[in-house]
């Protein structure tokens, strides 16, 4: 990860350790299987609605030509910056171990 975002990501813990106990926000990281096969991971605080903003055609511009797309993964995090570290962490991951990380889902 870019030492940029690492220190972003450190003053968003801090915020949210010192927030917790009050309205700590949980956050899902997921994963999309495209149409041609290919694996889309993002976070969301509405998963339902991410997806359907994906699938509409107004999410990202890498699933816009590989519509439709399906949930194969989530995971609940609490705070944005765990939800970032996670996400990062996994679009690091070669696709065999996506699809090995898929496969505990269902």
């Amino acid at each position: 990860m870019k030492s940029k975002y690492k220190h972003m990501i450190k003053q968003m813990q801090v915020k949210e350790k010192t927030a917790s106990g009050k309205n700590a926000e949980q956050w899902t990281v997921y994963i999309l299987r495209c149409k041609d096969s290919t694996l889309y991971t993002g976070i969301t605080k509405d998963l339902e609605r991410r997806v359907k903003q994906h699938n509409d055609g107004k999410g990202s511009k890498y699933i816009q030509s590989r519509r439709p797309v399906t949930v194969v993964y989530k995971e609940k995090k609490i705070g944005r910056a765990n939800a970032l570290v996670r996400e990062a962490e996994i679009k690091h991951y070669s696709k065999e171990k996506k699809e090995q990380l898929v496969s505990t889902f269902h």
